[in-house]
């Protein structure tokens, strides 16, 4: 029997959801949008990680395996099995948001307030077989150990063919190129966590998912591999990094690290469909960086949000992801030494062919991808004079959300314009200013010509 062997940071499901998004006033875009989507907390500072990933696997667990290059040859200590659902706090708080907003009425002495003040963000073979063998082909069993639901090894290398025949006589299936994607961690010297399900254990939670694995451990380079991953990729792969650090928002070394345009009005009827708003955006911006930039999706302190999409994680939630440099007196509404970069990243092999290098930048500018509906004033253009302006500048209005709707997302000016209404709301304007060409005509609405 083998072990089919996912040699990546986290296994991927290829299954079919539905989503479902209800009335809102702040709503959000998460993980959920990607079928195929992976999740990567990174909680650093100094030479410290704590890495915890979410492993999306939806096969038969005896065929689950997992490996990962790490630094060095981690204790029992330096392993622990995570929380699902702080995988879902921290995306649902960076998440990227949908807000709306009134129209004043402009006939209130205070429109002109309103109007003109802008939204600012605030501040198989037995035991002893597999040993003798693996001295031959020139791997060694470092540590090995049964934490939760998992089997874990950690082993070192000294070429990489003789590692692939290793796995494959121990029953992993690899993966065709494992070898010579191995070869470079080799080269680096890292030892390689591989961890499979003991079905014993795993029946015993009662869980019919497998949770986080999470490790610590101390390294110069701020890293995430990707480059195993690609080898039993089918297909472009999205991937979510949530990064924790101290100081500064994080962005990659390697690769350009661009902000996704944010902060922009947008056509109410986006509210009826945002995930095919969002993914829709995402997509052409990828497509306009011909998959070759990581994106920024969020950036704030811990602490506090405006607006928020989800309430900020506790200082008992931050410290089980891995944030071990908190004290105890946080405060929450003023800030916290804890800063939280959201990056998203869509790549292949060829877009890729590096592992993310982090930096950690003194950049503290608060930033989300956050998209802003307004609603139109009910009121009657003949109400006041300041009503018949508003109007005006309405029709303007809308122009511009759907040029900027289609700047986003590469729809059509046509089909927006359309699900607007814009060319009957046209119509609707001629009759307001020309009520005695409405009457000439009467007879058209009696035979519908």
């Amino acid at each position: 029997m083998y072990t089919r062997l996912i040699f990546l940071l986290f296994a991927l499901s290829f299954t079919q959801s539905s989503y479902a998004f209800c009335g809102f006033y702040v709503g959000k875009a998460d993980a959920s949008l990607y079928n195929e989507a992976s999740q990567v907390v990174i909680a650093r500072k100094g030479d410290k990680t704590v890495l915890s990933l979410m492993n999306d696997y939806k096969g038969d667990l005896k065929d689950f395996a997992l490996v990962v290059p790490v630094p060095e040859v981690l204790k029992e200590g330096q392993i622990n099995i995570g929380d699902p659902k702080l995988f879902e706090r921290i995306d649902a708080f960076t998440a990227p948001r949908l807000v709306e907003y009134q129209d004043a009425n402009p006939c209130l002495d205070n429109y002109k307030k309103d109007r003109s003040a802008s939204f600012k963000m605030r501040s198989p073979a037995s035991e002893k077989e597999s040993r003798d063998d693996g001295r031959l082909l020139g791997v060694t069993i470092e540590a090995e150990y049964t934490i939760g639901e998992y089997d874990i090894v950690i082993l070192s290398a000294e070429e990489s063919d003789g590692l692939e025949t290793w796995l494959q006589q121990n029953g992993y299936k690899i993966p065709q190129g494992a070898s010579r994607a191995l070869r470079p961690y080799i080269k680096q010297d890292m030892k390689f966590f591989v961890a499979k399900v003991n079905l014993q254990e795993q029946n015993k939670t009662g869980l019919k998912f497998l949770r986080p694995l999470q490790f610590a451990f101390k390294s110069e380079k701020f890293m995430l591999p990707i480059r195993l991953g690609m080898i039993n990729s089918q297909g472009a792969q999205d991937l979510l990094i949530y990064i924790l650090t101290e100081k500064g928002r994080v962005e990659t070394s390697n690769y350009r690290t661009l902000k996704l345009p944010s902060n922009m009005d947008i056509p109410v009827f986006v509210k009826n469909d945002f995930a095919t708003f969002y993914k829709a955006l995402f997509e052409h911006q990828v497509k306009k960086q011909n998959m070759r930039a990581v994106f920024t999706e969020y950036f704030w302190n811990m602490g506090w949000c405006d607006p928020c999409a989800a309430n900020p994680l506790s200082q008992s939630e931050l410290n089980q992801l891995g944030v071990f440099w908190l004290g105890g007196n946080s405060q929450r509404g003023r800030g916290i030494p804890v800063q939280v970069t959201r990056l998203h990243v869509r790549y292949n092999g060829n877009s890729f062919p590096e592992d993310l290098m982090f930096q950690e930048t003194g950049d503290k500018q608060n930033y989300q991808g956050r998209y802003v509906l307004r609603h139109a004033w009910k009121g009657s253009p003949e109400k006041c004079a300041a009503a018949s302006a508003y109007f005006d500048n309405l029709r303007q209005r809308h122009e511009q959300e759907a040029r900027t709707l289609s700047d986003l997302t590469g729809w059509s000016m046509d089909e927006i314009r359309g699900k607007m209404n814009l060319s009957s709301s046209s119509k609707t304007r001629s009759i307001h200013n020309n009520s005695s060409s409405g009457d000439d005509e009467w007879w058209k609405k009696v035979w519908k010509k």
